[in-house]
């Protein structure tokens, strides 16, 4: 009987399968951009030691039916982010949905989402100028031989570079010199990998791009908040480690190696760590292609950020950073002449601690301490001293946000800097130690400064208004200046945006020009006043057009009369190496940008943007009236990036400038130079440079590599830079200058493994 019933039983199982197994289960769900909370598309999602997987679609969304019930590991990969693994397990019938957020590469791994309301909306609105760059564009545009972040900020708006051997730009006809680079509200010296002291050279930012959230560019009339530049901030916000896993990256190069491990700090997961390192072989592989430059350097430098929660209401963060550059030149040492560079050393570190404590939701009060040294040394063939400088900087500030009112943010704060230079340059007469000193300095100075600034958010939101004061001053001049700043922002319609700004702004000399023979405490600051209107149209949530109108009023600019050569009077004037340093000269720079952009995480993001400008100096010494050494009519960024598959990212950027001038006398008759009577009358023909890259990643359970392909100026255009004036003749007035050719087309490859 008992087999009879078996038998039954057996048939019934066999005639209906859904009672021989247990019914299978669903995954499903959808993936966000944790930065902005964009929905991703084109993302792999799948589960690990299976067959299950699935690409989202164009919502974001993802479906992966008849899985087995059991244990899984869920992974979502796509280029350009970072890999996430989520355990879990799913029951006989069972849906699981999950909301996988996915950070980029150079974003902190988080859970949540970095909210905004929208792509192009800033987290403060003071300043009327401001361009943002962060996640796989900054990566994108960094580039693959040398991964800059500094190199991402010359293709904005504005920005000129016609310089492929220099992480340092130009803004509105200004040079380098004159923008302030901010690192975590610190305003930094020379951060570089770079030979100091050197006119042809090339150079690097110190500081990791993988270890930076976002780049901020405030071209004109910036809030307060900003001290010590007159023609434009670069604000560089570094990101903390992650809280959630421990995750290493290393890349590798024909240009260096590099690595980065994070994770987070305690067993709740209260901080986070991040540590890097790089190290370059430029001068290496130069040397073995038999090339020799003062470009061929080596730089190394190793970062570090700790963040951690003291409390709900109180935070830490350390930041420490460390980089050293090298040349040597010993092979060709029998070729150089008495006054060359041999060898050459440059140290640069910094060392940062901030706190920041919230008593109150409607207060915030930040404070820092930082430590900053450089340190370089030039040595000659006969290993004299050729040239050299210390340079060390403590800095004290803090900074309060009073929301006294839910729309009237009120700011404050107050900074002090300790400042000490010392430096030398020679010149030897002979291959004796017979030694010319061409300049020396030796000084200490205490830099204060402090400011103030109400917003004002009214008519519901459409009305933003900024006032702001600040107060500086340098013991060394006894200089105190008393600047105001106010910026407008309207939301005309829904889709129109106007804004306005307008502010004054001190740049003081560097100690080494306030402590030399040729300069002195008689220095004044430098001057500027900006003015700036813009109008912006959106077309949709992520598609805008924008025209801004800008103007800059320079005053007591640093400058030394008659000490270029040149033709007065047809005859040759030669140079007196006595000349000092003098606040004679004025300037302004005007003109206006247009931006076309499209921001998105999703296929095609990117922007076409063109700036027009006339930069224009008067000395009122040699009562002359010249284009400045970075003034260009023209220039054309066009930046586009696209993901074309889960696993595949293409980007194209192309550069146009129209041309900088040859700094000094100078006009070419054929081939050959002479002294002019006019400064800065002879360009460089325009400069053009196409950028192609792809980037292709594959993933294997917990492990990612990412292949960068590059190729840096496709069409074999060939330009140029200025690279040095080396000699005239005193009775022809022929001139000899030394001109660099930038780079050729020139592939590059790198390899990212994480894990």
């Amino acid at each position: 009987m008992l087999r009879i019933r078996l038998a039954v039983l057996g048939a019934v199982l066999a005639l209906n399968p859904a009672f021989a197994q247990q019914p299978s289960g669903e995954v499903r769900g959808s993936v966000v951009d944790a930065r902005g909370g964009e929905m991703l598309a084109s993302v792999m999602v799948q589960l690990v030691g299976g067959p299950y997987r699935a690409v989202t679609d164009s919502a974001g969304s993802f479906r992966i039916p008849s899985v087995t019930p059991g244990d899984y590991v869920l992974t979502a990969s796509t280029v350009g982010y970072r890999l996430i693994r989520q355990p879990f397990h799913v029951g006989a019938g069972e849906t699981k949905e999950f909301e996988i957020i996915l950070s980029p590469d150079t974003f902190r791994r988080t859970d949540s989402v970095d909210v905004t309301a929208g792509p192009f909306e800033l987290a403060r609105q003071d300043s009327p100028g401001t361009l943002v760059l962060a996640g796989n564009d900054a990566k994108n545009l960094a580039g693959v031989l040398g991964d800059d972040p500094l190199r991402a900020v010359q293709s904005l708006p504005g920005v000129a570079s016609n310089d492929d051997f220099e992480a340092t730009f130009s803004l509105r006809g200004a040079d380098y010199n004159r923008i302030g680079v901010y690192l975590d509200g610190i305003l930094l010296h020379m951060p570089f990998n770079t030979v100091q002291g050197e006119q042809s050279t090339g150079s690097a930012a110190a500081f990791n791009g993988d270890m930076v959230a976002a780049l901020e560019l405030h071209e004109g009339a910036w809030p307060a908040r900003f001290a010590d530049r007159t023609a434009g901030v670069l604000d560089v916000q570094s990101r903390d480690g992650s809280r959630t896993q421990t995750s290493f990256r290393a890349t590798v190069c024909f240009s260096g190696i590099a690595f980065l491990a994070e994770g987070p700090l305690g067993r709740d997961h209260r901080g986070s760590w991040m540590a890097s390192g790089r190290k370059g072989f430029v001068q290496y592989l130069l040397n073995r292609l038999g090339v020799d430059s003062s470009m061929a350097f080596d730089g190394e430098d190793a970062q570090g950020r700790l963040a951690y929660d003291l409390t709900p209401r109180n935070s830490l963060s350390l930041n420490l950073l460390d980089s050293y550059s090298t040349l040597d030149r010993s092979k060709i040492r029998s070729r150089l002449g008495v006054n060359s560079l041999l060898q050459a050393r440059y140290h640069f570190s910094l060392t940062s601690l901030n706190w920041r404590y919230t008593p109150a939701k409607s207060l915030m009060v930040s404070s820092r301490a930082a430590w900053i040294r450089e340190k370089y040394d030039n040595i000659t063939p006969a290993s004299l001293p050729l040239e050299g400088n210390h340079y060390g900087e403590w800095v004290l500030g803090s900074s309060a946000t009073w929301l006294w009112n839910e729309r009237a943010p009120l700011d404050a704060g107050w900074s002090a800097r300790r400042l000490h230079d010392s430096g030398y340059s020679n010149q030897f007469l002979s291959t004796a130690p017979f030694v010319r000193l061409l300049d020396t300095s030796d000084g200490a100075a205490l830099r204060q400064n402090g400011y103030v600034q109400q917003s004002f958010n009214l008519a519901g939101g459409r009305l933003n208004f900024t006032a702001g004061l600040r107060w500086d001053r340098h013991s060394l001049n006894q200089v105190t200046a008393v600047l105001p700043t106010a910026s407008l922002g309207v939301i005309a319609t829904p889709s129109t945006r106007l804004s306005f700004g307008w502010g004054q702004y001190v740049q003081y000399p560097d100690l080494v020009y306030l402590t030399s023979p040729l300069g002195g405490r008689g220095l004044l600051p430098e001057r500027a006043t900006h003015a700036v209107a813009a109008v912006e149209q959106r077309f949709g949530d992520r598609i805008r057009l924008r025209l801004e109108f800008y103007q800059r009023e320079d005053r007591d600019l640093l400058y030394r009369p008659f000490y270029d050569p040149r033709i007065l009077n047809g005859k040759v004037l030669g140079p007196s190496v006595n000349q000092p340093l003098r606040n004679s000269m004025r300037g302004y720079a005007r003109g206006f940008e247009l931006l076309a952009e499209r921001r998105s995480a999703n296929r095609l993001t990117g922007w076409v943007s063109y700036a027009f400008g006339r930069t224009r100096e008067r000395d009122g010494v040699e009562q002359i009236v010249f284009p400045a050494d970075y003034d260009q009519k023209h220039t054309v960024n066009i930046f586009a990036g696209y993901r074309v598959r889960p696993s595949v990212n293409l980007s194209v950027k192309w550069t146009y400038g129209s041309g900088f001038p040859y700094p000094g006398f100078f006009r070419k008759q054929g081939t050959v130079y002479y002294l002019a009577s006019d400064r800065n009358q002879l360009r460089f023909n325009s400069y053009q440079r196409l950028d192609w890259r792809i980037n292709k990643s594959w993933t294997k359970g917990r492990y990612k590599a990412t292949l960068y392909g590059e190729v840096v100026n496709l069409t074999d255009r060939s330009n140029y830079r200025f690279g040095s004036f080396n000699s005239y003749n005193a009775k022809t007035g022929q001139a000899s200058l030394s001109v660099d050719k930038l780079f050729p087309i020139l592939p590059s490859i790198g390899l990212v493994f994480e894990r």
